[in-house]
């Protein structure tokens, strides 16, 4: 596998694997979780399974893309010895040496385990690759903390930008909360790995993967846990507000109800006392009246003391109540949301740190 196609495949995990997940990943994740599609728990693991799928096989054919690294070209682990490794190289030379190789692309193989034995041979240059990869030995790179710091601080901050602007809106609260904490826990990780002297992983558990290839593995994945985090977020949210606004438009309409059945009563009542019935008994005293509400009097009598005066006072009331329910549903109507101006200013943006930071 030559370096284009694996800069290629690093250009693909990178611009083309966000716009992968943002344009089409993220839509079917949606789709699945549709409420009424299934049902709740069989919406989420279908989505989980379909996420998890989906990076599982993009990451594997990115990593295929790259082909395998040196450890693997010459089958011996991290820890393998140099008299080792000379045994493995003897071994691949003889099977593999364009005289005795009859495949059309015999130099271009024997030429790949030439460069994986020299480099392995060379600690100095072993210790670059497995923390740069070929890239980092062709430029003669070597580990800087500040460089490394930098370099850090540009992904991470430029993520947590795109992270943050896709899980705008109060629906993405819990969306973006996941997503921060795994940055924070890739950042811990890399850190942990790029500044270790020796590889953290067990040689046991993946011998022949470098410190290169897991940060690698880890920004790959992201994008998909990113997209993940969004479309669960967005389903396990429960509007609060939203039913808190169905209530009082409920209990407005109540009011409302309630509000015309008085104005009959009220008329019955007017008609009555028109006919000379005289209307002073509703027993009890007379309702006692909200400071916000005004006592209106008759001829220095206040009008609550009185049959259609105590109606109105329920009036009054209900109106004030039907006011102030009125005031709280317009509050809950405003409702932070991501602006498609953000969204838009968020791909431009991703795509000029791509190119200049690339």
């Amino acid at each position: 596998m030559s370096e284009d196609a694996g800069a290629g495949s690093d250009d693909f995990s990178g611009l083309g694997g966000f716009f992968f997940y943002v344009f089409l990943v993220h839509p079917i994740t949606a789709w699945i979780l549709r409420p009424g599609r299934f049902e709740r728990k069989k919406s989420i693991m279908y989505a989980i399974a379909f996420l998890a799928a989906l990076a599982a096989v993009k990451t594997g054919l990115e990593i295929q893309q790259q082909g395998p690294n040196y450890y693997q070209i010459l089958d011996v682990t991290r820890e393998s010895n140099p008299l080792e490794i000379k045994r493995a190289y003897k071994k691949l030379g003889l099977k593999l040496h364009p005289d005795k190789n009859p495949s059309p692309d015999a130099a271009d193989e024997f030429d790949r385990v030439k460069q994986a034995y020299d480099i392995l041979m060379d600690l100095e240059l072993r210790d670059v690759y497995n923390k740069f990869g070929k890239e980092g030995v062709r430029d003669n790179k070597r580990y800087s903390e500040t460089q490394f710091l930098i370099e850090v601080a540009i992904f991470y901050v430029s993520w947590a930008v795109m992270a943050f602007l896709l899980t705008m809106g109060k629906k993405s609260g819990q969306a973006r909360d996941w997503v921060f904490t795994g940055l924070i826990v890739m950042l811990v990780v890399e850190v942990v790995v790029m500044t270790s002297q020796d590889n953290p992983i067990p040689t046991w558990l993946l011998p022949t993967v470098t410190e290169r290839d897991i940060v690698r593995i880890m920004h790959s994945l992201f994008p998909a846990f990113m997209n993940g985090c969004r479309s669960l977020g967005s389903f396990l949210f429960v509007d609060v507000d939203a039913q808190l606004r169905q209530f009082l438009l409920a209990l407005q309409e109540q009011n409302k109800d309630i509000l015309l059945v008085l104005r009959d009563v009220q008329i019955g009542v007017q008609n009555i006392q028109a006919n000379g019935i005289s209307g002073g008994g509703f027993g009890g005293g007379p309702l006692q009246s909200t400071g916000n509400i005004p006592v209106t009097t008759e001829g220095g009598i206040p009008t609550k003391a009185t049959p259609t005066g105590k109606i109105r006072e329920l009036q009054d009331r209900l109106q004030y109540s039907n006011a102030t329910v009125a005031q709280a549903v317009q509050s809950l109507k405003t409702e932070n949301k991501s602006s498609n101006l953000g969204f838009y200013g968020m791909i431009i943006g991703y795509i000029v740190i791509s190119y200049l930071f690339g």
